[in-house]
């Protein structure tokens, strides 16, 4: 397979700036997988799409305010610092991009909110990226929501107003770089509304790395490595999917992220187990799924990780031609854009 086979033309304006005021007024597209037909909605006709006895599987992550914004200490020099991820033996220690990398050399010291957080570069370690080493006064998540921005894709250009419009209404558990986004057209009360038709709501967690926006860059999509990400699978969340399928019920993944997260820990029958770990798991046509029946989506990048993934659901024509009518009628694209649910 070639990575050209997941290209599709996007004009530039349909990229969603900004958030819509009331989340579930997106726009819907609902694709059947085996027939390739297409339905336009509104996102909260979705409740139209599920049956009692189905689950729907979120992703509770939280994306943390990432971006920092600091000076090297002996020049004055402003550098931009991006946290990846926490060294687990190492609490104060971080993964981290650093632009300009040049001026982020081992024992190079940046201040970030005049002093209130002190960062040392330790190490260099694989594509460049940097291990940073924090002192600080206090409690740094405090910290860090005072002084960090909301890590937002590079296609986002605009500022964002609320930083909570970058969350899931369910978010909980902190670790990401960037959000879960098909769950940002959920609110509250159409959770509620879900749950009173007798649908249930499993979480599960995994920590979304940046790398879920890096670029393929092999012409043969087999050679791509995939980032790795932490997940957690909690046995309320695995008894609630298990017995969904033992009821006949769906398994509807919120997210290629809730995805790829049963998809990593599914044995060979589909039984779901507790279990927590880091997934490099990549999808892409020709994988038989185990977990999952049905995915909520958003509209992805051409030739991205994502659109493999869910061309591999619902073929790769379908998907294609669904995105092709997406640009026809001006459905807005990524992060903030609108959905799809491939039933």
């Amino acid at each position: 397979m070639d990575l050209h086979d997941f290209y599709y033309d996007l004009p530039e304006e349909l990229i969603a700036q900004d958030p819509l005021s009331d989340r579930s007024s997106s726009r819907l597209m609902v694709l059947d997988k085996e027939t390739g037909e297409i339905e336009h909605k509104i996102f909260r006709d979705i409740v139209d799409y599920l049956r009692p006895g189905d689950c729907l599987v979120v992703n509770d992550t939280k994306v943390i305010p990432a971006r920092l914004i600091g000076t090297k200490a002996d020049t004055g020099a402003t550098i931009e610092v991006l946290l990846l991820k926490r060294l687990e033996d190492r609490q104060d220690t971080w993964e981290v991009l650093v632009k300009p990398g040049k001026k982020a050399k081992v024992g190079a010291k940046i201040s970030f909110g005049e002093g209130k957080l002190i960062g040392e570069i330790i190490d260099i370690v694989e594509e460049g990226n940097r291990l940073i080493q924090f002192t600080y006064d206090g409690i740094f998540e405090e910290i860090l929501d005072e002084l960090g921005q909301m890590p937002l894709p590079p296609y986002i250009t605009h500022k964002l107003e609320d930083k909570n419009r970058y969350q899931t209404v369910y978010a909980k558990h902190e670790g990401s770089a960037a959000a879960p986004t098909a769950g940002l057209h959920f609110t509250t009360e159409l959770l509620e509304k879900i749950k009173a038709m007798g649908v249930n709501i499993a979480r599960v967690t995994l920590h979304v790395g940046l790398g879920t926006f890096r670029p393929v860059k092999v012409e043969n999509i087999l050679d791509h490595h995939m980032h790795s990400e932490f997940y957690v699978v909690t046995q309320e969340a695995a008894d609630m999917i298990n017995n969904t399928r033992k009821n006949g019920g769906r398994v509807i993944a919120v997210g290629t992220t809730s995805t790829r997260t049963l998809e990593s820990v599914a044995l060979e029958d589909g039984t779901i187990p507790a279990k927590s770990g880091w997934t490099e798991i990549f999808i892409y046509p020709g994988y038989k799924f185990k977990a999952i029946d049905c995915l909520i989506t958003n509209f992805h990048l051409p030739e991205s990780t994502l659109v493999m993934l869910v061309s591999a659901l619902a073929g790769r024509e379908h998907v294609l031609h669904a995105y092709e009518v997406a640009v026809q009628e001006k459905y807005r694209f990524f992060s903030f854009g609108d959905a799809m649910f491939i039933k």
